[in-house]
């Protein structure tokens, strides 16, 4: 049995059965106004954060989500979406998608503005996705891309980046740990598709983003997640799993490299009442300014009165590249 079997066994026990600890995250399960979730779809709730965020559905956006689960993602993107056929969810595993169904039926008791056929569930592969190119405003996975091994990890990266308009988003939410992990471990089908064994570090994951093409990344949160002991797991010392929520967007790619924003900040203390780089990059007396890593490695070459703060890996707009 391939991992991607052991996968596809796990998540049908999943939808025939509710597995609550399957998953955890931090995040609270958001709650808009007029917006009720079934407590099944809570109890199905097979992610490790959030990909749902206000300022990327604007504009009556079209947008994809492979790996439904039981469906509570769907239901919050439709709440943006309300349009027939505006929120495409993927899955390979026919049991979830018709668990799936049924719960959006109980949705629709719950929810007066929500109908079912806002949401248009297709089986699918997200190593070959059944969308068009160029079709999709925003795109989103959830504790799902971190299960694929490195080569089909770049397929599904691609994929999403080729049903992609021009400037959309991919927005995902995915384990990665930045200590090395055995073969053991590694090589655990279960374990991979229980979304542990397969937590890359970041600045792999971030590689495989950028090499994919899209110029602009934003890592949103990191969390921890999980920890792999020894007196559970095949491993000899304490392994630290992390969640974080990052935004891929398909930006052009610059001259010099992508931008990466992983929440830096840079503040001007010189005497004068701004500093300007003559690059775009304007910095008013003592007013913190997000940049991204380039611009903030660029920054502080350029003056010794600037002050450039550590990564916070939260960052939601507003900064400079």
């Amino acid at each position: 049995m391939s991992y991607l079997e052991a996968t596809q066994d796990l998540y049908k026990e999943a939808a025939l059965t509710p597995d609550v600890g399957l998953c955890c995250t931090t995040n609270p399960i958001w709650q808009f106004p007029g917006l009720s979730i079934p407590k099944i779809m809570q109890e199905m709730n097979y992610g490790c954060g959030s990909t749902v965020s206000a300022q990327d559905l604007v504009n009556n956006p079209k947008i994809l989500y492979v790996g439904v689960g039981g469906g509570m993602e769907l239901l919050q993107f439709s709440y943006f979406s309300r349009q027939k056929g505006g929120v495409i969810g993927v899955d390979s595993v026919d049991e979830m998608l018709e668990a799936s169904k049924k719960n959006f039926k109980v949705a629709e008791k719950e929810n007066e503005w929500f109908s079912s056929d806002y949401i248009n569930l297709v089986k699918g592969d997200a190593l070959k996705l059944p969308v068009e190119d160029e079709s999709i405003d925003v795109a989103a996975q959830n504790c799902l891309f971190n299960i694929f091994k490195m080569e089909d990890l770049k397929k599904a990266v691609s994929e999403m980046y080729r049903v992609l308009k021009p400037h959309g988003r991919l927005v995902m939410s995915d384990p990665i740990c930045e200590q090395p992990m055995s073969d053991e471990l590694r090589n655990d089908d279960r374990l991979r598709a229980l979304c542990l064994s397969g937590s890359i570090p970041l600045k792999e994951y971030i590689k495989v983003l950028t090499d994919a093409g899209f110029g602009t990344i934003e890592i949103r949160g990191k969390r921890s997640y999980r920890v792999l002991s020894p007196n559970h797991y095949p491993t000899k010392e304490l392994i630290h799993i992390e969640s974080i929520e990052i935004a891929a967007i398909k930006d052009p790619m610059p001259e010099d490299g992508p931008c990466v924003f992983t929440g830096k900040t840079a503040i001007f203390f010189g005497k004068e009442s701004y500093f300007d780089d003559k690059k775009g990059h304007v910095l008013q007396q003592n007013q913190p300014l997000a940049v991204c890593d380039k611009t903030a490695a660029a920054l502080e070459k350029e003056s010794s009165e600037i002050y450039i703060s550590d990564s916070t890996y939260h960052y939601n707009g507003g900064g400079c590249c």
